[in-house]
């Protein structure tokens, strides 16, 4: 059976998670985010709350290896999932991870400041003070993590097919996007 992967990377605030669960109901797979760093924290037998903190945070910390055991078990379910059927994958270096397989879409979503800083407040019900700490925090340590892992930064349009501000047309609107460019691309896949 043939099959496709879109991952799908994100600013913090740009809604790439609505986005995400939004293209799998309108293209009728499954997306994996969050489910990731549980089959993590089951695979390593710790808490999921453990896994969450270290999996961005640590580099440049005594923790680092915890976060280099915990990117080769996602490592392995990221190819896994890929290779089983058609889905999304968030984050998590999936666009680099999946570079050398067939079918593969990576798309990057960002919006300007301000409207991340409205959709934390709106959307994630964040103070403002929050959401400006928590926008600044979440973007460095993506930031890091992908560069030491993938080599390169998370926004490197020569490892991107798409690259979208999400406060043009919003979750629906761009899901609506994705989905159609998805649908031309893979047109006997989907």
């Amino acid at each position: 059976m043939s099959k496709y992967t879109i991952t799908i990377t994100r600013e913090f605030g740009s809604l790439g998670r609505p986005i995400a669960h939004a293209l799998s109901q309108k293209l009728g797979i499954e997306y994996y985010d969050r489910d990731i760093v549980d089959e993590v924290a089951k695979q390593l037998n710790l808490p999921v709350s453990q896994i969450s903190d270290a999996e961005e945070s640590s580099l440049g910390t005594d923790k680092e290896y915890i976060q280099d055991m915990i990117f080769d078990v996602q490592k392995d379910i990221i190819l896994d999932l890929a290779r089983k059927s058609s889905c999304i994958i968030v984050g998590r270096c999936s666009d680099f991870l999946l570079q050398n397989e067939e079918n593969v879409v990576n798309i990057f979503i960002y919006a300007p400041y301000k409207a991340r800083l409205e959709n934390c407040i709106h959307s994630l019900e964040m103070s403002e003070d929050e959401a400006k700490r928590m926008i600044m925090k979440v973007d460095k340590a993506r930031l890091a993590y992908h560069k030491k892992y993938a080599g390169y930064t998370p926004y490197d349009p020569l490892h991107k097919h798409l690259m979208i501000d999400s406060s043009l047309l919003g979750i629906e609107g761009t899901a609506d996007m994705i989905a159609e460019l998805v649908k031309r691309k893979f047109k006997d896949l989907v």
